[in-house]
């Protein structure tokens, strides 16, 4: 093919992307500025009749605010009016990636080897009540990068109070398909910041299982009990669920579960005046099978050894609301101790014995949860191991962010509320090491500097 042939043929790859994004952009628009379909898409605060602001810190999700922690923990089933709706609601969100030095090969298919533009995500939510004692949180994603649509984060509860003695408190069983995606905290690795971030730039090379390993791969339930508004404790476990389902929903398969895996939270909140202070900690334990492929080249779980994974994590938050000022902090450790039989009985890895350990950590301010500015910083650092990290053998990536945001909607005043909200973030990510280097990070001279990323954001919810 020449080279005016390829011109044409990926302008007409880019002008359908954007009549596409834009069709998308106006669909959610329309249906912003038209009450009665408004009407029949609630979100949670068509449910409450309660501002976005109510229940999450800067008008705008996932950080929940002390009440937002509550209604979670109820299920979601707070409700005001005797209105019968369909718990349904949207979410677009649109992106712009540059980082500092063009990648090596393009980041997914479609896309170029910098500046790059995305519809990231465009999700639809069953999410809210669906009876007196029973709620539901449950997402479908579709994603320019990959071109398909399927299921994300699921959680649906029961839950009730109760009072003994002196004590009251809430109890509740929870269905998901994440660990940590029932938590309440904005520590837990399903809701930790950042809340968006760049899919086509560079990220650690590896994380601890706890971060996503089993997210939408498996099911898992557990109960969990709120005490005097100060414990809180859960504790259940997780399955896998089968290749072939996974395939429908377009989730990944990354291996079989061996048994149940279990997964446990504690933490404890002291009230103040205005605010609160949480410290707490994670355990999951898992181990896992490797993975293979049959003839028609789809994934399927490999008889034989597994690889245990063993995380526990402490964390920390600490939040301030008082008028126009609202501060946050978040803090999380995690530490994995790893015993690879598979992959090191399979020439995948130098050492049966592995770590990883993680540190994160994130400071917000918001004025009038309109304008804010966060400030993080992260830790990967893990065994060395050629093999299983190549290059230098060592995981060890370390880096800081800047995030401004402007939240317009999501008061109790606000344009269209409770059904329209939106944020703009402009988020900057530099890297102090990458992969255990500073420098030549993949033998071919690219630094850590170089996977430094500007990443702007368009977030729309109806």
């Amino acid at each position: 093919m020449n080279g005016h042939c390829k011109g044409h043929a990926g302008g007409r790859f880019v002008s359908l992307r954007l009549v596409r994004r834009w069709m998308l952009l106006a669909v959610l628009a329309w249906l912003a500025v038209v009450p009665t379909l408004g009407l029949a898409m609630p979100s949670y605060a068509r449910q409450t009749q309660l501002a976005c602001v109510a229940c999450h810190v800067g008008a705008f999700g996932p950080e929940l605010t002390a009440f937002g922690r509550q209604f979670k923990l109820m299920g979601y089933t707070m409700k005001v009016g005797d209105a019968k709706e369909l718990p349904l609601s949207a979410m677009l969100v649109e992106s712009f990636t540059h980082t500092q030095k063009a990648q090596a090969e393009a980041p997914a298919k479609g896309f170029g080897t910098n500046d790059n533009t995305e519809l990231q995500q465009a999700s639809v939510f069953l999410a809210g009540r669906l009876s007196e004692h029973i709620g539901i949180f449950a997402q479908a994603t579709y994603s320019e990068n990959g071109g398909l649509l399927g299921w994300d984060n699921v959680d649906l509860r029961y839950a009730r109070m109760f009072s003994r003695g002196s004590h009251t408190g809430i109890w509740g069983i929870t269905v998901n398909n994440n660990p940590t995606v029932s938590d309440v905290f904005n520590t837990a690795p399903a809701w930790m910041y950042p809340y968006l971030s760049a899919d086509l730039a560079p990220g650690a090379p590896a994380q601890p299982m706890l971060f996503g390993g089993l997210g939408g791969q498996v099911i898992g339930a557990s109960a969990y009990v709120q005490l005097d508004g100060a414990w809180y404790l859960e504790a259940g476990g997780y399955r896998s669920l089968s290749p072939a389902f996974l395939r429908r929903v377009n989730a990944d398969f990354n291996g079989r579960l061996s048994g149940v895996t279990p997964y446990a939270r504690l933490a404890y909140t002291w009230n103040l005046p205005d605010g609160n202070v949480s410290v707490g900690g994670f355990m999951l334990n898992m181990r896992r099978g490797q993975v293979g492929t049959n003839a028609a080249g789809d994934a399927v779980a490999l008889p034989g050894p597994t690889d245990r994974f063993r995380d526990f994590g402490v964390d920390s938050s600490y939040m301030y609301i008082n008028g126009d000022h609202a501060i946050t902090v978040d803090g999380l450790y995690v530490h994995e101790s790893q015993r690879l039989d598979a992959t090191w009985g399979g020439g995948g890895s130098d050492h049966l014995h592995d770590t990883l350990q993680s540190l994160n950590l994130k400071g917000s301010y918001w004025y009038r949860h309109t304008y804010g500015v966060t400030l993080a910083s992260f830790v990967y650092n893990g065994s060395r191991d050629v093999t299983l990290y190549g290059n230098d053998g060592a995981p060890n990536t370390r880096g800081e962010s800047i995030e401004l945001d402007y939240s317009p909607f999501g008061q109790p005043d606000s344009w269209q509320q409770p059904w329209a909200n939106a944020r703009l973030g402009l988020q900057y990510t530099w890297f102090n090491r990458f992969s255990g280097r500073v420098h030549n990070i993949d033998g071919a001279g690219r630094n850590a500097s170089d996977n430094n990323t500007l990443y702007f954001y368009v977030w729309l919810a109806i």
